[in-house]
Order: C-alpha cells, then structure tokens, then sequence
C-alpha cells in the first residue's frame, strides 16, 4: 500500500511542477524569408480615419495551402504584413490606376498566426482560437516589445464557424493546392 501512495505522491508532484500549457507570443518564431518561401495570396487597403492608412500583403506557408476545405492542418501559418503607403504632397493617400492604395516597400509590422495541435489547451474556452497562436513582430524579425495578443483573440474569434478563425479564409482556399 505504500509503494503505490509513493507511486501517486510522485506522479502528482511531477504533474504540478509541470504545471498548465502556457500560452503566448513566445511560441511562435518569425519566419525567416517567408516572402520567398511563403505565397502571396492577397494584398488588402486599411483605410480606417483614425488609424494611417496602410496595405496588408497576406502570406500563406505550404501547410496552409495544402487544404481546399475544413480547417487549416496543423503547421500552418498565416503572415500578415504591414506596409506603409505612398501619399500626395499634401499628405492624402496615393491612389493607383486601380482605385487602391499604393503600397510602399516599409513594411511596419509583421503579424503571425501559428496553428500547432495542443496550442490551445493553454487557454480557456472564452477565449481560445482552436490551435492557433499569434505574435506581433518588427521589421527585422524581433519580437515587438510590451505588446499583448488579446486583441487578436477577441477579434478572431469571430471568424471560429467555417473559418478556422481565419478572415482571409476564402483567399487562402482560393490558392491553395
């Protein structure tokens, strides 16, 4: 009888020192040369009043291209990068032949969406995303400092039905293999 408490005794303590998932930006790694290793497969105009104004390039990786339909599979990752725009010189925004915004190469941030198995057992259900993980970056690939991702949380939560919380879901599908 007291092989077996020692048993349960050490299989417990060895189960709290673990401790719950932890979840956070620092499981997600920016992904280096994903502009080449990655596919471009959407270019989206920002012109909220007061915000600036700015175009997103959508990048998908191989994972996240490799379904027509369901959830994305685990592995995927979704880039979405800041770009700051051309503007006139009275400080209005540059609008192309096209009627949409002219992008610049700076890009200002970099966002990543990470979906990993397991990734969302380390939050509760209100505000978990399925699987998927978010990270802000900087240009050169640091992490951006002091930032939070419950604002990406809240706001992908409402793309969970038939999108895999996903907003650019119908682009990706539309490239995908």
């Amino acid at each position: 009888m007291r092989r077996g408490f020692g048993t349960i005794l050490s299989l417990t303590f060895v189960l709290v020192a673990a401790g719950p998932a932890v979840g956070g930006p620092e499981r997600v790694a920016f992904p280096k040369d994903y502009a080449k290793n990655f596919t471009l497969y959407d270019k989206i105009d920002k012109t909220k009043k007061k915000k600036k104004e700015k175009v997103r390039f959508m990048y998908a990786n191989p994972a996240a291209l490799s379904v027509t339909s369901g959830p994305l599979p685990s592995g995927s990752i979704i880039i979405m990068e800041d770009h700051a725009i051309e503007v006139n010189a009275d400080g209005t925004a540059k609008i192309g032949s096209t009627g949409r915004l002219l992008p610049t190469a700076e890009i200002k941030n970099v966002f990543v969406m990470e979906k990993r198995t397991g990734w969302g057992a380390a939050y509760p259900a209100d505000k978990r995303n399925g699987d998927w993980e978010y990270a802000w970056f900087q240009p050169d690939g640091k992490p951006k400092p002091g930032k939070t991702m419950e604002k990406c949380f809240a706001c992908h939560k409402a793309k969970a039905s038939g999108n895999d919380f996903v907003f650019t879901m119908k682009q990706v599908r539309a490239k995908a293999n």
